[in-house]
């Protein structure tokens, strides 16, 4: 049977999340859980002058009840599109790479911001993963209408998509284990095994770990970027 793995839509994501997905046959975007303002799902760090820095997308203010992911809508009123992007600009624009990582997003940067917030995270994931040569179909979980809580809902879309084997970040490795997911319902886990190898980065000393993805291509560059990821599968 064939394999996928399940994680929530974020923004511009590191690489072991593109190797997460260039690893299984199907990849779904779990866009139908509570959204949380200090998670990834609306932020990244990048490097900036040597030093990491954080950039965040602004979203509406919503009751808590309607607070799910994909009912985020993106705040307008501050354009964080054009400050995004004079922030990327500036941190990577001298890089090695940096044209080519620039030129990669900068389309989506480019239009008016406003709309939902999975639908410009979940549209940059894509662009990129086109970029790196990555194939996977990917899927919406609140287009599934899939119940349960926790690893259920796991398993629920897992045999949604008919696939008998889940792939897992090692940082849910321990609540699958503790909600006995194997056992219940008898779908093959594996747990992800993507360590960061160092790479020389534009202004830093010392290898700084975990950021965005445009880091990585900015000073890798595309093909860099693909064997960065895939070597460590």
């Amino acid at each position: 049977m064939s394999s996928c793995a399940i994680m929530q839509p974020t923004y511009l994501p590191w690489a072991g999340y593109f190797q997460l997905i260039a690893a299984v046959d199907q990849f779904v975007f779990l866009d139908d859980v509570q959204f949380e303002r200090s998670s990834w799902q609306h932020r990244n760090k990048i490097l900036l002058h040597g030093t990491e820095h954080m950039i965040s997308i602004p979203t509406k203010r919503v009751p808590l009840r309607d607070a799910l992911l994909h009912r985020m809508e993106i705040c307008t009123i501050q354009n964080f599109k054009v400050q995004h992007w004079k922030i990327l600009e500036h941190a990577y624009h001298k890089a090695r790479h940096g044209a080519e990582a620039l030129q990669l997003v900068a389309q989506s940067y480019a239009t008016p911001s406003g709309g939902k917030l999975v639908n410009f995270t979940g549209q940059l994931i894509q662009t990129i993963c086109g970029a790196l040569s990555i194939s996977t179909p990917i899927a919406y979980a609140s287009e599934m209408q899939c119940s349960g809580q926790r690893s259920d809902h796991v398993a629920e879309i897992c045999q949604h998509l008919q696939c008998g084997t889940y792939l897992s970040p090692q940082g849910a490795a321990s609540y699958l284990e503790e909600d006995s997911f194997v056992e219940k319902h008898g779908i093959e886990l594996r747990l992800q095994n993507f360590k960061p190898k160092p790479y020389p980065q534009y202004k830093s000393k010392e290898f700084i770990s975990h950021l965005s993805i445009m880091d990585v291509i900015a000073n890798l560059g595309l093909s860099g970027a693909r064997q960065y990821i895939r070597e460590q599968a």
